[in-house]
């Protein structure tokens, strides 16, 4: 495993986004682990939180894009962070957009945050994680009635390896045979488990058998290959 792929998965369980028990996620699935990216709230966690980020998307998609969204809410802070640290790391000048939950009809009117979206804008999405695909759902229309804008791809920091809405594949296999567009993740779950099994960190054991047979058992049953 690459070295800043175990420096990412200790980030996330020292950050206490990376948590490991009974959790019943938004899909109603209920699941050994759970990950919130909103646990990261200090002016350090986000500056290397976006350094990884930006990181993975360079890998994946190279430079050749113009705008980083991160749909409402959790995608705010992911996409102005990331945004920064592309810019600090590459000298990239990439413009950061978000989205609204609802229509702001005075002052900065529209549905949209930071920049404007236009024709021909290639765009590059960010979230924290996809378990279903259900999010891009929602924000896909979004972007496409802002502009005729192409997507490149989708970043998120964590592919949970599930089956996705239609039961079958991954979501972030779903979302690229369905909308056309890559989608990748810093690290995979398996990673996450490979990582963190039996090991310590900050002085206790993350992964012990008893959480590693509930991962196996869930992926018995939700699982789909990595991506």
């Amino acid at each position: 495993m690459e070295q800043y792929k175990q420096e990412f998965i200790e980030f996330m369980v020292e950050s206490d986004v990376l948590k490991f028990g009974e959790f019943t996620l938004k899909s109603g699935r209920k699941s050994p682990f759970f990950m919130n990216a909103g646990a990261y709230v200090t002016g350090a966690q986000l500056s290397k939180l976006g350094e990884y980020y930006a990181r993975a998307i360079h890998d994946r998609f190279g430079d050749d894009f113009d705008v980083l969204f991160g749909p409402a809410y959790k995608g705010i802070p992911l996409s102005v962070a990331t945004t920064i640290a592309y810019d600090r790391l590459f000298g990239k000048e990439i413009r950061y957009c978000s989205n609204r939950k609802e229509v702001k009809d005075h002052g900065d009117t529209g549905i949209l945050l930071g920049s404007s979206l236009k024709d021909g804008d290639r765009v590059v999405m960010i979230e924290d994680v996809t378990t279903s695909g259900k999010s891009i759902e929602e924000t896909w229309p979004i972007l496409k009635a802002q502009a005729d804008v192409k997507i490149v791809g989708l970043m998120v920091s964590l592919n949970r390896m599930e089956k996705g809405l239609g039961g079958q594949l991954s979501a972030l296999d779903e979302i690229k045979e369905k909308y056309g567009f890559d989608a990748g993740a810093i690290v995979t779950m398996a990673e996450v488990t490979e990582c963190l099994y039996n090991r310590e960190v900050k002085g206790r054991v993350v992964i012990d058998d008893t959480i590693k047979a509930a991962i196996d058992e869930y992926y018995k049953q939700y699982g789909a290959s990595a991506n």
